[in-house]
């Protein structure tokens, strides 16, 4: 990993204090919604992208939602979770996808797109495993930050930027010139913030699930397939989500479950 980019993470500031406490109420097996709610309820900024994602036609909620106690109600812990912290983390890193070829709305709107696919993709398979999957998800692209940061900084960006909008192989490209792949870089991210051990795993190898060890490897595994059907260049792209149908049955999956997710987002997304 070049120097460059492990000195941002090493200089990344601590997660804030609505964050921390998100995190303590999440842990603690005697606390509940009121519990995050009220905790949630001090930070404008998270209230606000909550309250924008839970009336996102995405999730079909059917109804207004205008208060954090239905959000969280709706969402759950484990979600509720997710967007708290995707959302504080892209403010926090200061967001510029110029390299990449779309705007920081565009990128957090792609990020949701993922974590959405992904709950309900795995809903259908294992509903302990989605609520581990879906932050992880929401999160695995967060490395695209730090490395579009790097391009910028070497006014590659322009170069970066060509290549990224023809390939089917964001890692390669990133390989390419950085050394690492964003997975990589991720996971560095959130082991810098003392994540837990699984969960930085998982998403290291999201890149090359082969590589992963047996624990993690069908969370890698899954990962890329929903990165593959939603990557930031092309989301869901017509070739984007054969490639992801085909590595979900490579992968032994019954792709067909997959495929009906992703008509079901299409749906909603065109009928936006």
């Amino acid at each position: 990993m070049k120097s460059s980019i492990i000195d941002s993470i090493k200089s990344l500031p601590p997660l804030s204090k609505t964050i921390a406490d998100i995190e303590t109420v999440y842990k603690d097996e005697e606390a509940g919604i009121g519990e995050l709610v009220k905790v949630i309820e001090h930070d404008p900024m998270i209230v606000a992208n909550l309250l924008k994602t839970a009336n996102s036609p995405l999730y079909g909620f059917g109804k207004e939602i205008t208060s954090v106690a239905q959000a969280v109600s709706l969402f759950g812990m484990s979600m509720t979770r997710s967007i708290a912290l995707g959302n504080a983390l892209r403010k926090l890193l200061n967001v510029d996808m110029q390299p990449y070829g779309i705007t920081s709305e565009e990128f957090a709107e792609i990020s949701s797109m993922q974590a959405t696919l992904m709950e309900k993709w795995y809903s259908r398979i294992d509903r302990a495993k989605a609520e581990k999957l879906h932050l992880a998800a929401f999160l695995q692209e967060t490395g695209k930050i730090l490395i579009a940061s790097d391009v910028i900084n070497e006014d590659e960006d322009v170069s970066f930027q060509s290549e990224i909008e023809m390939s089917n192989n964001l890692a390669q490209v990133e390989k390419t010139y950085v050394g690492v792949t964003s997975s990589e870089v991720t996971s560095e991210v959130f082991e810098h913030w003392g994540f837990d051990e699984e969960f930085v795993a998982m998403i290291k190898y999201a890149d090359n699930p082969a590589a992963a060890p047996d624990e993690v490897k069908e969370y890698a595994t899954a990962l890329n397939i929903v990165k593959t059907a939603l990557p930031i260049n092309k989301p869901f792209s017509e070739q984007a989500i054969n490639f992801a149908l085909r590595k979900a049955r490579d992968a032994g999956y019954k792709y067909e479950v997959l495929e009906d997710c992703i008509d079901d987002m299409l749906d909603v997304i065109e009928e936006d």
